[in-house]
C-alpha cells in the first residue's frame, strides 16, 4: 500500500504491535508519530517514526495537546490507529468492579478521546483514516472475559457510530478484529498453545496498511475479523 506523504498517528504505539504498525507503515512511505502512556524510550528510532511518550490519552487535555504537537511538528495528520489498550482476565462471581472500570478507560476510552481530538486534524486532510483495533471477543465472550470484552464491544459501536458520523466529511472509521495475537507476553501466558496458529502482528500490520490507503476509501463502518487460524 502506498502511503508516501501522510502522517499517521499510532497509539500504544510503544507495544508490540505498535512497533509492528509503526514499520510498516514507514514501510509504505508514512511518517509515523507513535504515542503512549509509557516514557519515549532513549534508543534512536527508524527514519520516520516520532515518538511521543508520557501521554494520557484517557484524558482530554493531553490528548489534544499531543494531535496538535504532531500537526505543528509534521505539517499534518491523515490518519490515527487506536491501539492503546489491555486484557485483564478475571470472572464476575469474586472479581472487582473497579476491573471493568480499568477496561473501559483503558480499551475504549482512550479510543474515544484520541478519535475526538484527532477529527479536526482529519477533517482537514481530506483523506482522513481511523483504524480501531476491535477484538473477536467482542463477538463471543468466554469465561472471565466479561469486562474486556464489554470494552471493546464498545469500540465497535463507536466505530460504526462514527463512521456514520463522518462519511460525507472525507473521513473513513474501521476497525479489525483480532484473536489471539502472537506477542512474547502471550506465548509466556499460554505455553502450551499452538503459536503456528495465532496473528503475526505483521499480518495486522498489512491490514491496516491497506485500510489506511486509497484502495480501501470505500470501506467505512467495518468490523474486519483478523484471526488467523484460531
Amino acid at each position: 500500500m502506498k502511503l508516501s506523504g501522510r502522517v499517521i498517528a499510532v497509539s500504544g504505539g510503544f507495544g508490540v504491535l505498535g512497533q509492528a504498525v509503526a514499520a510498516t507503515l514507514v514501510g509504505s512511505g508514512a511518517s509515523v508519530a507513535s504515542i503512549d502512556f509509557s516514557p519515549a524510550p532513549s534508543a534512536p528510532q527508524p527514519a520516520g517514526i516520532q515518538l511521543y511518550g508520557g501521554v494520557d490519552l484517557s484524558q482530554e487535555e493531553p490528548a489534544v495537546s499531543v494531535m496538535s504537537r504532531i500537526v505543528r511538528e509534521a505539517g499534518r495528520l491523515d490518519g490515527l490507529i487506536n491501539i492503546a489498550g489491555g486484557f485483564h482476565w478475571e470472572k464476575l462471581d469474586g472479581g472487582a468492579l473497579e476491573t471493568w472500570d480499568a477496561m473501559y478507560r483503558i480499551n475504549l476510552r482512550t479510543a474515544v478521546v484520541a478519535c475526538k481530538s484527532a477529527l479536526p486534524h482529519l477533517i482537514r486532510s481530506g483523506k482522513g483514516r481511523i483504524v480501531n483495533i476491535g477484538a473477536m471477543g467482542a463477538i463471543k465472550a468466554g469465561a472471565g472475559m466479561g469486562s474486556y470484552a464489554a470494552s471493546k464491544a464498545g469500540v465497535a459501536k463507536l466505530t460504526e457510530a462514527l463512521a456514520e458520523e463522518l462519511k460525507d466529511q472525507g473521513v473513513t472509521v474501521n476497525a479489525i478484529l483480532p484473536s489471539m495475537i502472537d506477542t512474547p507476553r502471550n506465548r509466556l501466558d499460554m505455553p502450551d498453545a499452538e503459536f503456528n496458529r495465532w496473528v503475526p502482528p505483521s499480518a495486522i500490520a498489512e491490514v491496516i496498511a491497506f485500510l489506511l490507503s486509497d484502495a480501501a476509501s470505500a470501506v467505512t463502518g467495518a468490523l474486519i475479523p483478523v484471526a488467523g487460524r484460531v
